[in-house]
C-alpha cells in the first residue's frame, strides 16, 4: 500500500468518498423524515411535522412574540376562512354576508398590535401570489398601515390599484412587474424620491403630473407602452422639471422640449408582419 504526497492511500480500496456519494448518504438519512414515493411504490407519504403550520401566519403560531416590524421579508398572504369558503358555495349573496360580518367583528387585538405594520421603515412585500380576492383586500389592508415605511418593494404582486393607499414617509417604492394600467392608480406618494414602475401596463403619461410636487429624482417606467410616446422622455420631463433619471439614464441635452410637444400626446406603434 503507497501513499501519496497528500497523505491519501493510493489503493482503490483505501479512496475516501467521493462528493457524490456523500451527497446520496445524505438524502438517505433524510429520506425517513419525509417519505414521499409514488403510489406505485407502496410506500405511504409521511408528512413533515411542521407541515400543518404551511398556511399559518406567524402572528397566529402559539408562543410567537414576533412583530410585523421585526421582519424583513414576511409572508402575509391568508387563505379565506373555512366560513367563507363555505358561503362562496351558496353564491355572491352569501359571501357579502359573510364579508360584513368580519367586517363588523373585525380582527384580534392581539392580532393587530403583534402585527405592528405601522413601526415599519424597510419591508419587502414581494411575490406574495394574491390569486384571491380575500387575499388582495388583506394585501391592502396591511399597505393602508404602513404609515412610517420609507423603503417598500412589492414586485410581481398582481397588483391593479392602490389609489386608495398613502404611503406619507415612503423614499423608495419598487412596483415592477404588476397591473397597473394607468398612472392615477398609484398610492399617494408626498416623499417618494425613487420610484420603479418597469414591467406594468402603463399606456400613458396622464396622472404623472401627481407626482410633481414630490422631491422624485428617479423614475423607471421601462418596459411600459408608454415609452413607445412620441416624445417620451421630453413630456415626462416636462411635468417633472426635478426629475434626475428617467429609465436609468440621467437627464440629457435632448431631452429639452420640442415645439411639437403642444400636439395633442401620440403613440408610436409598429406592425409586425
Amino acid at each position: 500500500m503507497s501513499e501519496s504526497s497528500s497523505g491519501v492511500n493510493t489503493l482503490s480500496g483505501s479512496f475516501p468518498k467521493s462528493h457524490s456519494s456523500q451527497c446520496s448518504d445524505l438524502r438517505v438519512t433524510r429520506t425517513p423524515f419525509s417519505v414521499d414515493q409514488s403510489p406505485d411504490s407502496g410506500l405511504v407519504s409521511t408528512p413533515l411535522p411542521s407541515s400543518r403550520f404551511r398556511f399559518v401566519s406567524w402572528h397566529r403560531l402559539e408562543q410567537c412574540d414576533v412583530t410585523g416590524d421585526q421582519l424583513t421579508c414576511p409572508r402575509v398572504r391568508e387563505g379565506p376562512t373555512e366560513e367563507e369558503l363555505f358561503e362562496r358555495e351558496g353564491g355572491d349573496i352569501c359571501l357579502e354576508r359573510g364579508r360584513k360580518r368580519r367586517e363588523e367583528g373585525g380582527q384580534r387585538w392581539e392580532e393587530r398590535l403583534q402585527e405592528n405594520w405601522e413601526n415599519c421603515l424597510e419591508l419587502n412585500l414581494s411575490y406574495q401570489n394574491l390569486g384571491d380576492p380575500f387575499q388582495q383586500e388583506n394585501f391592502l389592508r396591511i399597505l393602508r398601515r404602513l404609515i412610517r415605511v420609507e423603503k417598500l418593494q412589492l414586485i410581481d404582486n398582481s397588483l391593479t390599484n392602490l389609489s386608495s393607499v398613502r404611503l406619507p414617509r415612503c423614499r423608495i417604492l419598487n412596483l415592477q412587474r404588476n397591473h397597473l394600467v394607468c398612472l392615477r392608480q398609484l398610492p399617494r406618494l408626498p416623499a417618494v424620491e425613487h420610484l420603479c414602475l418597469s414591467e406594468n401596463a402603463i399606456s400613458s403619461l396622464r396622472g404623472l403630473g401627481t407626482l410633481e410636487n414630490t422631491p422624485l429624482r428617479s423614475l423607471s417606467l421601462s418596459r411600459n407602452p408608454v415609452t413607445f410616446t412620441q416624445d417620451y422622455r421630453s413630456r415626462v420631463f416636462l411635468c417633472l422639471p426635478k426629475l434626475e433619471v428617467l429609465d436609468g439614464i440621467p437627464k440629457l441635452s435632448e431631452d429639452s422640449l420640442p415645439t411639437r410637444l403642444h400636439f395633442p400626446e401620440t403613440t408610436r406603434m409598429c406592425n409586425i408582419l
